[in-house]
Parts: C-alpha cells; structure tokens; sequence
C-alpha cells in the first residue's frame, strides 16, 4: 500500500513537472511538497491501519493494549508521523482505561497532556532535529508501555481489575495524607469495599437514591474504622469511591 502512494504522488510530481512552465517550483521545493504528500498519507493510512477499532466490540478495545499496534507504529521511520500516531494510541487508550480505573486513567490524561504540551512548544522550532522528535517519540512510547503495565497490575497483586481500582483510590488518599498503611490491609480492605458497592449496585437506581447512598456511606465509614484506616477526611474517600462506582456501572459490559 505505501509503495502505491509512493508511485502515485511520484506520477503527480512528474506531471507537475511538465505541466508547469515560467514559473516552476525548483526540484527541491517540489521533492519537499512530495515528501509531506506523503507523510500525510502515511498518517491517514496509519490512523486508519491502528485504529479501525468497532467501539462496540470489547475484543477491539482490550486489542488496542496488545504490542500489535506499537509495534506497526514503531516501523515507521518519519518522527513526526510516528508521534501523531503515537498519540492518537495513547489518547484512545487512556480514555478505554478510565471506564476501568478511573483514578489512575485521570494521572495518566494529566502525564498525556504534558507530553503532549512539550512536543508541541518544540516542533515549531526544532523540526529538524530529528534526535529531539526520536526523544519525544521514545517518551510516548514508554507511556504507553506504562499504561499497559499498570492496567495488568491487578493480576501480581491477587485481586480483581475493580478491586485494584478501589485500592489505588485507598492508596492514594492515604498517601496524600501522609499516613502509612499496610498493603495486605489495602488489599482487604478494596475487597471488602467492592462487596459493599455490589451489594447496593442490585437496585438499578441506586446511584440516584439518596436512601441507598447514606446506607453505601455509613457502611464505607464503618469498615474504614473496622480496618483501621487512616483518619482522612471521610468524604474524600466517599467522593472517589462513589464516582469509581458510577464509573463501572456506566462503562461494565
């Protein structure tokens, strides 16, 4: 496919070529002009190769964490195309990461941006530096191989991909507040917390229910204190936990 668009923006740049009299582009602007037809190309090819995703197939979407992709994006030797495309992976895949883990997808969106903001205040000015693209590259890259990771994280520690998202939230707060807390409690504890959102998650309502809600509340409240949890602020924890809640009642297939 890439030869075909090679040939095909050559024929172009040949007929242009003959075509054009007084005057002409010389050879090097209309070499320039055929190399960022093509790159283009290679990008909407590319876009089109990695992501031809059916978002209404779970199969696509744990696909798009697999080496596949990386590995058809790591081929392509233009470093700005391979950047675009490089995001445009990340992007996707960051946001099928929040409908899991809703807390660790917003870290990874914020780590996203910055990279994102950083290529962007360089490639203006250092284009031809083709070290500095394969650095940013690279970093993109390495995020996703990050992302992936973590999203299988849950597996070394011995529970569930929502019971670690329960655990991150736990550990995070926690963290925040500077308190130390035992890993196999956290891990008891995230169970624990799942069965609680599980039990009120039978009522179809419940997120809407103010009744349910208090109940969800003072059970998160007693078996914090029955754990031994920290002394943070209860309605921090309450926040997180309730919004990961709703996060898996709208995105669980």
């Amino acid at each position: 496919m890439e030869r075909d668009y090679i040939h095909y923006y050559l024929a172009i740049r040949s007929i242009i070529h003959k075509l054009t009299k007084g005057d002409a582009p010389d050879t090097a602007q209309m070499n320039e002009k055929v190399r960022q037809m093509m790159e283009e190309a290679l990008i909407s090819e590319g876009v089109e190769e990695v992501f031809k995703l059916d978002k209404n197939d779970p199969k696509n979407n744990a696909d798009l964490f697999s080496d596949e992709y990386l590995a058809k994006i790591d081929k392509i030797k233009l470093p700005n195309t391979k950047i675009k495309l490089l995001q445009k992976l990340l992007s996707k895949a960051i946001e099928e990461y929040k409908k899991t883990n809703r807390m660790q997808g917003v870290d990874f969106s914020k780590r996203f941006k910055e990279l994102v903001d950083y290529y962007n205040e360089r490639k203006d000015f250092q284009t031809l530096q083709s070290d500095v693209l394969d650095d940013v590259a690279e970093q993109f890259a390495d995020l996703f191989s990050e992302l992936v990771k973590e999203r299988d994280s849950f597996k070394d520690l011995g529970i569930d991909y929502e019971e670690k998202a329960f655990y991150d939230i736990l550990k995070a707060i926690s963290e925040k507040h500077q308190f130390e807390y035992p890993h196999e409690k956290l891990i008891k504890l995230s169970r624990e917390i799942k069965a609680i959102i599980a039990d009120k998650a039978r009522y179809t309502d419940w997120s809407s229910r103010d009744d349910i809600k208090a109940e969800l509340k003072v059970d998160l409240i007693l078996t914090l204190a029955e754990n031994d949890y920290p002394p943070v602020p209860k309605d921090e924890i309450f926040k997180e936990i309730f919004e990961q809640a709703e996060n898996f009642k709208k995105y669980r297939v």
